[in-house]
C-alpha cells in the first residue's frame, strides 16, 4: 500500500520512508514560474490582438488568440513606447515575448519585448479597418474640406529638415511665386514620427506667425516608411485643421490615410507647391494684359462717346438762330428801362402832393375832437348798462354753481339743481330740490375796481 492509498488521518503524520517536505503555495508557484521561463524564455507568438488596453501607468495589457486558444500579454511601458506602429484589436502580430507566470491569480502570460504586424497583409488589413473607422466618423467626408487661398502670404511646410523634400518645395516656391515659409522640422518615419508630425500640425495653428496654408510633405518608400502618416493622431490633427492643408507624401502611386484627411491631396511635394501658389509671372502678364484691355476699351469709349456728340451737335441750330431773339429783346427792355423809372418817378410824386394837401394840423384836430366826445358819451353809458346795476334795485341775478352760467330760463334752474343768488349787497347759495342748500362754493373773486371818472379830453 502506497501513501497515496493509506486513508487520511485527522492530523497530518510524516510517512515512513517520506523524504519529502510538504511545499508550501508560494514555494509551488515560485517553482513553476522557474520552470516555464526556462523551458520558454524567448519565444516568437502569432496571433491576433484582442482587449488592447493601455493602463495609466503606461503599461499595456491584451490577449493574443487563434481559432485554437488564447493567452494573456502584457507590454511594460518601456517596451510600449518603441513600437512601430500603434496596436490596435483585430491586427495579426508576431509578438517577440517570454513566458512567465502571474501567482497572484495561478495564470501564466506572456511579456511582449518586441511585436510586428505579421507580413503585408496584415498591415493592409489593420489599414483598411482603421481607414473605415475614421470614415465613419466622418474625417474624410467632402464636406469638411475647404478651398485654399489663392495667394499665401505665408506657407507652412512639415517634413524632414535634412531630405531633399524641403529643397524642391522652396526651389519651387521661388521659381513660381516668391513667398514666405516657416518649416516645422518632424522626423517622418519610424519611432515617435506620428506624435511629432501631429503635434506640428496642432502647433502652427497657434503660432505666432500663424500660415494661410500648410503642406505636409515627404519622400517615397514602402508602406513600412510611410505608416506614420497613416497612425489616427495624425489624421485627426489633418482633420481638425484651422488651417487649409495640402497632403503630399510619397510618389503618386502611394496614398495614407492623411491624403483622405486633407483638404488636398497632391501627388508630389513639387506639385504641392505648384498648388500652393500660381506662376507670378503668369500673374504679371495677365495684369499687363488686363491693362491693355482696360486701356483700349476705356479709349473706345470716349471714341464713341466724342463721334456721338459730334452727331448731336451736327444736328443743333446755330447759336445766333437760338439766341438772336434772345438779345434783340434784351436790347429792347434796357432801352425802354430809363422811360419806365421816369414815369414811375413822377406818378409817385404827383400822388404824393395829392396826398399831402389833405394831412393839414387843424384836420386832424377837428377829427379826434369828434373822437374824444364821442368816448366821453360811451364812458357815461357804462354805469348804466352795467348788469349788476338792477340788483341794488332789488332784482336777483341767478347762476348755475357749477360753471357760472348765468340762467334766464326756469327749467335751466331745475336742471342746473345748485343755483347761486347773486343780490346788490352778496351771493346765496341755493337748490332747486327739498331740504336745506348746499353751502356756497368758494369763488374767488377780483376786488372791487373803484369807479373812475371818464378820462378828460388831452386836445381840449
Amino acid at each position: 500500500m502506497t501513501e497515496f492509498d493509506m486513508p487520511s488521518g485527522l492530523l497530518a503524520e510524516r510517512s515512513q520512508g517520506d523524504n519529502s517536505p510538504a511545499m508550501s503555495v508560494g514555494d509551488l508557484a515560485s517553482a513553476v514560474k522557474r520552470t516555464v521561463e526556462d523551458r520558454f524564455g524567448r519565444i516568437r507568438v502569432r496571433g491576433e490582438i484582442s482587449g488592447w488596453k493601455r493602463h495609466s501607468s503606461g503599461h499595456c495589457y491584451f490577449t493574443l488568440k487563434d481559432d485554437a486558444a488564447c493567452i494573456d500579454a502584457v507590454i511594460w511601458r518601456g517596451q510600449a513606447g518603441s513600437l512601430a506602429f500603434r496596436p490596435e484589436d483585430g491586427a495579426e502580430v508576431i509578438a517577440t515575448a517570454k513566458m512567465t507566470t502571474y501567482p497572484a491569480r495561478s495564470k501564466y502570460q506572456l511579456v511582449v519585448e518586441r511585436m510586428e504586424l505579421a507580413g503585408e497583409g496584415a498591415l493592409m488589413a489593420l489599414l483598411e479597418r482603421r481607414r473605415k473607422a475614421l470614415a465613419a466618423e466622418g474625417l474624410f467626408d467632402a464636406a469638411r474640406k475647404r478651398s485654399l487661398p489663392f495667394m499665401p502670404r505665408v506657407i507652412g511646410v512639415i517634413t524632414s529638415p535634412t531630405g531633399a523634400v524641403i529643397r524642391d518645395i522652396l526651389h519651387r516656391l521661388a521659381d513660381r511665386c516668391p513667398t514666405r515659409v516657416i518649416v516645422w522640422p518632424v522626423p517622418v518615419q519610424g519611432d515617435g514620427a506620428a506624435a511629432k508630425i501631429a503635434a506640428a500640425i496642432r502647433g502652427f495653428a497657434s503660432y505666432e506667425t500663424r500660415p494661410d496654408l500648410l503642406i505636409v510633405a515627404r519622400g517615397g518608400g514602402s508602406i513600412e516608411d510611410l505608416w506614420a502618416f497613416n497612425e489616427e493622431e495624425v489624421v485627426r490633427a489633418a482633420a481638425e485643421s484651422p488651417i487649409p492643408l495640402i497632403s503630399a507624401v510619397g510618389h503618386e502611386t502611394d496614398t495614407t490615410l492623411i491624403d483622405h484627411a486633407s483638404d488636398l491631396r497632391a501627388p508630389t511635394p513639387t506639385a504641392a507647391a505648384e498648388i500652393a501658389v500660381p506662376v507670378r509671372a503668369e500673374l504679371l502678364a495677365l495684369l499687363d494684359e488686363l491693362s491693355a484691355r482696360k486701356r483700349r476699351c476705356l479709349g473706345k469709349r470716349a471714341s464713341d462717346a466724342r463721334e456721338r456728340l459730334a452727331l448731336t451737335t451736327g444736328r443743333w441750330p446755330a447759336a445766333d438762330t437760338l439766341l438772336g431773339p434772345k438779345r434783340q429783346r434784351l436790347d429792347d427792355t434796357a432801352e425802354r428801362l430809363p422811360r419806365g423809372l421816369a414815369a414811375r418817378a413822377h406818378k409817385a410824386e404827383a400822388l404824393m402832393n395829392l396826398t399831402a394837401s389833405r394831412l393839414r394840423p387843424d384836420l386832424l384836430a377837428q377829427k379826434l375832437a369828434r373822437a374824444s366826445d364821442r368816448l366821453q358819451a360811451s364812458a357815461k353809458m357804462l354805469p348804466l348798462v352795467h348788469p349788476d346795476r338792477p340788483l341794488g334795485r332789488g332784482f336777483v341775478r341767478v347762476t348755475a354753481a357749477a360753471d357760472g352760467r348765468t340762467l334766464t330760463h326756469a327749467a335751466d334752474a331745475r336742471a342746473a339743481g345748485r343755483l347761486l343768488l347773486r343780490f346788490g349787497d352778496g351771493e346765496v347759495a341755493a337748490t332747486t330740490g327739498e331740504g336745506p342748500p348746499p353751502p356756497p362754493p368758494k369763488v374767488e373773486r377780483s376786488p372791487k375796481r373803484p369807479y373812475a371818472p371818464p378820462q378828460p379830453n388831452l386836445f381840449d
